[in-house]
């Protein structure tokens, strides 16, 4: 039997935890640099605030609403999601986590009448423990999983735990599932399916095997087939690890200069590689893109991105840096007004054992770096996120009393509340 642990309405839940007064109140959590709503609280989705809505848009057509708005805060909802894991950990007999908000549990050794009291006591210990409100679902397979979890966050009489465990209620779910919100069905597949008529996910179910095959000609498509009537198909390895790490944002304004776009594009290469170290990974291809704003007509227009090979895999912040600094140094045309950047690492592989080249760093080298991010990544989780960082991440625009501001306007997140878990300077007073 597989479970997943979902938290319910993530970022909002984290804001929450230390705003009690927050309850039963609105609550939005805008993208990176304040520019869409990427939360919202069941409060807010019941006054019809979609997701992706601009900010603006919602402060003129909600002019009257008092709604609490926030920046995101990816140091805070990391550290009290992995709190959630940490418990997942005592209490599960083995996991994985799949999200920031998503845990994947496998219960093999727990009685079934022990299943749903299992469950509401996990639940349970994260609300008091954390503060996190979780959904969980329990099956078969992953994609139920997923689907009894859906089920757990919709009605109340699961008791935040919702288990499918035989045919009748694997086929009530998978008639009140719409075939867009499967697990595994993107958007352009969603299209297609009902096109030919499938509009809920019993509708793509009952269809017989060869169709599938011979319709999608995907083996991604086939296992969610499988998965929805039952079978359990989806290999764990292809959860764990991603294929390919992309770290992009939109800037604070248009940059028009190559040190600013150095320094923004040293923080996004740095991302990639803490997050290629985190999943034991490495990576043989570090990619760079720019682009301008389509939405401006008046200004010249243009979409660049180009790749660099490294000679021996890496994960080290400092090579990876390199790379993309060498590759956005070929890819840079004055005369453009550049609003988003990125940085994309592919040719991701484990990064034991290592194939290294004859001509490049030696095994000494290698782990002397290793060493040195293993230090640095122990740093910032304690002291907070850069509280490191090497030299070409620092922004260096002066303040207005003509002083060096490290990170200044690096991203705009007017409304970010504090870190009172991972930083000390933010440790919460009481009176």
């Amino acid at each position: 039997m597989y479970g997943i642990v979902d938290c319910d309405n993530c970022y909002v839940s984290c804001e929450r935890v230390f705003r009690p007064d927050l309850e039963g109140k609105p609550v939005v959590v805008l993208s990176n640099n304040d520019g869409c709503v990427v939360a919202r609280s069941n409060e807010a989705k019941a006054l019809g605030i979609p997701a992706g809505m601009p900010y603006f848009k919602m402060l003129q057509q909600y002019p009257n609403q008092d709604i609490a708005v926030f920046s995101s805060n990816y140091e805070l909802y990391g550290d009290l999601t992995s709190r959630v894991v940490s418990i997942i950990r005592q209490e599960a007999p083995a996991y994985f986590r799949y999200s920031i908000d998503e845990c994947f549990v496998y219960l093999d050794g727990i009685r079934h009448d022990r299943l749903q009291p299992w469950g509401e006591h996990l639940y349970g210990k994260i609300w008091k423990w954390v503060g996190m409100p979780v959904s969980i679902g329990l099956a078969p397979n992953k994609t139920l999983a997923k689907i009894a979890a859906r089920l757990a966050k919709k009605f109340e009489v699961y008791r935040h735990c919702c288990i499918i465990d035989n045919d009748a209620n694997r086929i009530a779910a998978l008639k009140w599932l719409p075939i867009e919100d499967v697990w595994g069905i993107g958007r352009r597949y969603a299209a297609k399916l009902q096109a030919l008529g499938c509009h809920t996910a019993y509708d793509f179910a009952i269809h017989h095997k060869d169709w599938v095959r011979m319709t999608f000609n995907n083996i991604n498509i086939l296992r969610t087939w499988q998965e929805l009537n039952g079978e359990d198909v989806v290999p764990n390895e292809e959860l764990t690890k991603k294929k390919s790490i992309c770290t992009s944002r939109s800037f604070n304004g248009m940059i028009a200069d190559l040190d600013t776009l150095n320094t923004h594009v040293s923080n996004y290469a740095s991302r990639c590689a803490e997050k290629l170290r985190k999943q034991g990974s490495v990576a043989s291809i570090v990619g760079v893109f720019l682009s301008t704003n389509p939405f401006r007509e008046d200004l010249p227009q243009c979409w660049r991105y180009e790749e660099r090979r490294l000679v021996t895999p890496s994960s080290s912040t400092i090579h990876i840096v390199k790379a993309a600094k060498e590759v956005l140094k070929g890819i840079y045309h004055q005369g453009y007004l550049y609003k988003r950047a990125g940085v994309i690492v592919l040719g991701i592989t484990p990064d034991s054992p290592l194939q290294q080249d004859l001509f490049d760093l030696d095994a000494e080298h290698i782990q002397k770096f290793r060493q040195l991010d293993k230090v640095v990544d122990r740093i910032n989780k304690r002291y907070g996120t850069e509280t490191i960082v090497i030299g070409s991440q620092q922004y260096t625009q002066k303040d207005g009393k003509g002083k060096a501001n490290i990170f200044a306007n690096a991203i705009k997140h007017d409304f970010k509340s504090k870190n009172p878990t991972t930083r000390w300077s933010d440790i919460i007073k009481l009176k």
